[in-house]
């Protein structure tokens, strides 16, 4: 049963206690990306015949494969698809950013390119759950930033193929290649390329124990979007608020993962009381309650404050993943959210809206860390670089600054570096 935590008569420790993966994979990650750095294709080939009892003849989907995985899916889902990839390149499509160029000043010009990354790896989940949002999610910003290869991994089930609503929504997602490999040993192979899987510039996707470390070991050699927590959601309500919505909400997110932390701040006792019994009446209904009944049970925490102000508080310094703001008039208090990933306004606008539908991303920080991130976005698939352009009677004039700041910094070389252009005119 969740547990209910009065503030103030609680330890702030127990309050804003996060989640712990306590396996360290580290060791174990280590090899597997030594292994695919070294033998590329062979290992790749060996560790899906180990990890998911695929004996694979080739490592790239076919068009055949493609066009087969979308004639068994459903008419509807492929409309669906459509429909959400449409609401999301309408929403990612505003926050394109524009290259500039200044040259307000005499003979003097600055500005800043913004450039595509070459190749994005997309990595989607395979095993307990296929996530064909996330593959709509991770390639259309990549497309719409104007990347030129986007590769797609992901692991293959026992029969070797990839579930059909992944390969699905890749093709309606515009993804170039998908290769059928999944864990630490996908992230290997698009960080350091094999003979099959191109070298990508940038990694991002979500994953489990063993991705989300691959990731942290393989960054510096290409970038990724974020390491990934557990999965988590807050609430913040009132008794206004029906529980038995809020309950299906916090669900939604406990049915992912047994780390997962679902989490409700209330200024009501007896809406804590209403919530936490309509829990224990919605869990065994869930295809997937095992999983969402250790969540709750663990991690899950209902906090209940005096007022609606202290609430927000509480919710700023648990910086949610997902952060469901139930009350009457919520634009009253979304200038009042300064920490969270994503932000869902108002009593009839689930969590599951932006998983799938609705446009913003689901790609988001998670364990605290949109107190200084972001959810992926364009941005995310791009790169700024700048220029400089002076002439020469635009350098003579701050040439003397130029070589003084640098002489307070005790670099002689800089100083003269500006100053010698001039030297032959005394």
């Amino acid at each position: 049963m969740i547990r209910i935590m009065k503030y103030g008569d609680v330890p702030n420790s127990e309050i804003f206690a996060r989640t712990q993966n306590t396996v360290d994979v580290s060791a174990i990650v280590a090899d597997i990306i030594e292994n695919v750095r070294t033998n590329g294709d062979e290992a790749l080939f060996a560790y899906t015949e180990r990890f998911d009892k695929a004996k694979l003849d080739a490592l790239q989907v076919t068009p055949e494969e493609i066009a087969q995985a979308k004639a068994a899916v459903s008419p509807r889902f492929l409309d669906i698809l459509e429909a959400a990839a449409k609401n999301i390149r309408s929403f990612h499509t505003r926050q394109v950013r524009n290259s500039f160029i200044l040259n307000e000043n005499d003979g003097i010009v600055i500005g800043q390119k913004v450039i595509p990354v070459d190749c994005a790896g997309l990595y989607v989940p395979g095993g307990t759950a296929a996530y064909p949002s996330t593959v709509l999610m991770d390639a259309i910003p990549a497309k719409i930033a104007g990347v030129k290869e986007v590769v797609m991994v992901t692991p293959p089930g026992k029969d070797g193929k990839v579930n059909p609503v992944i390969l699905a929504a890749a093709s309606v997602a515009g993804i170039d290649k998908i290769f059928k490999v999944g864990g630490a040993q996908a992230i290997a192979a698009l960080a350091y390329g094999t003979e099959s899987i191109p070298k990508a510039d940038k990694i991002v996707g979500p994953g489990n124990a063993f991705v989300a470390e691959a990731k942290r070991q393989v960054y510096g050699a290409v970038s990724i979007d974020m390491i990934a927590g557990p999965s988590e959601i807050l609430v913040v309500s009132d008794e206004k608020t029906n529980p038995r919505h809020c309950a299906a909400d916090l669900l939604s997110q406990a049915e992912h993962d047994k780390l997962a932390c679902a989490v409700l701040v209330t200024d009501s006792m007896d809406f804590a009381l209403a919530v936490q019994a309509e829990l224990e009446r919605q869990i065994p209904q869930l295809d997937r309650s095992e999983i969402a009944r250790a969540s709750i049970d663990n991690n899950g925490k209902i906090i209940v404050a005096d007022d609606l102000r202290t609430v927000i508080g509480i919710a700023n310094e648990i910086a949610p993943e997902h952060l469901e703001l139930c009350v009457d008039n919520p634009f009253d208090y979304l200038n009042e959210i300064h920490h969270a990933g994503s932000i869902f306004m108002g009593c009839n606008c689930p969590e599951a809206l932006g998983d799938y539908f609705a446009g913003p991303n689901h790609t988001l920080p998670t364990s605290g860390t949109a107190k200084f991130s972001s959810p992926l976005s364009v941005d995310d698939f791009v790169k700024k670089t700048q220029y400089t352009y002076y002439t020469k009677e635009a350098l003579r004039r701050v040439a003397d600054d130029i070589a003084y700041f640098a002489t307070q910094e005790g670099l002689t070389g800089h100083a003269k570096s500006a100053t010698i252009r001039f030297e032959d005119e005394v």
